[in-house]
């Protein structure tokens, strides 16, 4: 069947929840992600957001982290105090789901600005609760979109979300093993624990290995056991288009 990017995305990365408990999604992708795990590989799936709402059921998607309808059925929902203090540094979350702007081989993250930071190209978001993320969920996956050597840098411009080895580097210990799994439009990138670079796992149907080294910012090894990854199912795209994401709020 004929597939978007943000499907294939979205499909993928649902798959990498197989088995996790806990996730605390942000708006876009991850909460495309986490809706279609819950109704395929992880039934039980709680979904946490950085509004304080736990274990949302919501009736459709919602637009933002406060949209009102994440909150009815909701399992609970906490102040940011509450949900930061003791649910996420508390050690509750098996995966963060995060996206960025940049990220580096070791899996930093930069979600504040392109280029110098006095006067910057491009000055983003920021980081939302993304460094607790990183610090607190024992691991962390990332979506991007777009793969080329703007986005997957050998060297960040800014590091907003510093993982493991940085913090390590300037004597923090943090509790998660930091981004284990990255899920772009050519493949899948992985690394099991601090200390391993980011390394090319799989790819899409009709990628190749070099061209993924090509989009890659810094000199990117490939596993031995490379796999290619099965395309969308037509179940999973029909669930993903007709009971996730009927109304097109993140499809495209």
């Amino acid at each position: 069947m004929e597939y978007t990017s943000s499907e294939l995305l979205a499909v993928v990365a649902s798959r990498e929840l197989a088995g996790r408990r806990t996730v605390f999604a942000g708006i876009g992708l991850p909460t495309l992600a986490a809706s279609l795990a819950h109704l395929t590989v992880a039934p039980e799936l709680e979904t946490v957001y950085e509004s304080g709402v736990c274990g949302a059921h919501p009736s459709h998607l919602p637009q933002t982290i406060a949209d009102a309808v994440l909150i009815t059925g909701a399992e609970a929902v906490l102040s940011m105090p509450a949900l930061f203090g003791y649910v996420l540094q508390g050690g509750h979350i098996d995966v963060g789901f995060l996206g960025a702007a940049q990220i580096d081989r070791w899996g930093n993250l930069n979600s504040s600005v392109i280029g110098d930071w006095h006067s910057p190209t491009a000055r983003l978001p920021g980081p939302g609760g993304a460094m607790e993320v990183m610090a607190n969920a024992r691991e962390v996956f990332v979506v991007m979109r777009r793969h080329d050597r703007r986005s997957f840098v050998d060297e960040l411009d800014f590091c907003t979300s510093p993982g493991p080895d940085r913090a390590l580097a300037e004597g923090f210990r943090p509790f998660g093993a930091g981004v284990t799994r990255v899920v772009t439009e050519l493949g899948i990138l992985g690394r099991t624990a601090p200390g391993d670079e980011l390394r090319l796992v799989a790819v899409h149907p009709g990628v190749t290995a070099a061209r993924v080294r090509e989009a890659t910012g810094w000199e990117l090894a490939v596993a031995d056991d490379l796999t290619t990854v099965e395309p969308p199912s037509a179940g999973e795209l029909r669930l993903l288009r007709d009971d996730v994401d009927p109304a097109r709020v993140y499809l495209r």
